[in-house]
């Protein structure tokens, strides 16, 4: 809880919790996205069940306007009732990426809000951090409040939150690979030493993952696959919502000690025999 106290970008009260990025508040931690459903209807109702209300759309993947004869993802998750996160997904430039948000921020009448990520390998999806910091910079530059994906380094990590981005979202584990938090001691160096939130995006697979992002005191968990690609999705993303309250609610009580040997539960000592 201290840490918290001390954000810029993340306010609390004696009686309230909330996600706070760019000055605005959520009542949710769990950011999700738009890909991989059979159809709308079910994208639906799996972010409806997850009780998400920030989601996250793929510009160059996803239809919102710009493909007039096509579905729009719009019409099932319209902006009046969330948040949305326009992302770069598939860019692996400086250039691609800003060209994208400025396409989003055109097509959403001036959002600014977007998630940036910048890929460096088409099999591992891990980010190109230097083009990374430089489409960062140039973002916040424009006026783009930036959360960004990328790597486990502390000091990158930092370094993005120099730079203005308004939230820092190390991978947890490769995109899609629901592999889970690989190294959980740089996840929490990164959340002991940022003033901005911190947000696990990518690697997640379940439930037990989500909740252990966030009793390692993130401040949020951005997922699709794990979601999407469950048997039941619908049924996932409810599990993922109660994970990450659960795990949530584990990190403000404070864990009890890990101790090398027993500890009685009902302790003997003041007993008369």
């Amino acid at each position: 809880m201290a840490r918290d106290s001390n954000k810029a970008n993340f306010m609390m009260s004696e009686n309230t919790d909330s996600l706070v990025i760019a000055g605005k508040a959520y009542a949710s931690r769990l950011l999700v996205g738009t890909g991989k459903y059979k159809d709308l209807s079910q994208t639906r109702a799996a972010i409806v069940a997850s009780g998400a209300q920030i989601v996250t759309v793929a510009i160059r993947r996803t239809n919102i306007g710009q493909n007039k004869n096509e579905p729009n993802l719009l019409d099932v998750i319209p902006p009046t009732e969330f948040t949305l996160l326009p992302n770069t997904a598939g860019c692996y430039t400086v250039k691609d990426a800003v060209h994208t948000c400025q396409l989003a921020r055109e097509l959403l009448d001036g959002h600014s809000l977007v998630k940036l990520e910048v890929l460096g390998d088409a099999k591992t999806l891990y980010p190109d951090v230097p083009a990374t910091l430089q489409a960062a910079e140039m973002l916040v530059k424009d006026g783009f409040q930036v959360m960004v994906y990328t790597s486990d380094d502390p000091i990158i990590c930092k370094r993005l939150e120099e730079i203005g981005c308004v939230a820092v979202m190390p991978l947890a584990a490769p995109i899609g690979s629901g592999l889970g938090i690989q190294n959980k001691y740089n996840i929490l160096t990164i959340v002991e030493n940022a003033k901005v939130p911190i947000l696990v995006d990518a690697g997640v697979g379940t439930a037990s993952d989500a909740a252990i992002a966030m009793e390692l005191g993130c401040d949020g968990v951005l997922m699709n696959t794990a979601i999407a690609e469950a048997r039941d999705p619908v049924l996932m993303a409810s599990a993922m919502k109660k994970a990450i309250e659960a795990g949530r609610e584990a990190y403000r009580a404070g864990r009890m000690p890990r101790r090398r040997f027993a500890s009685a539960s009902s302790p003997s000592e003041g007993l008369p025999f």
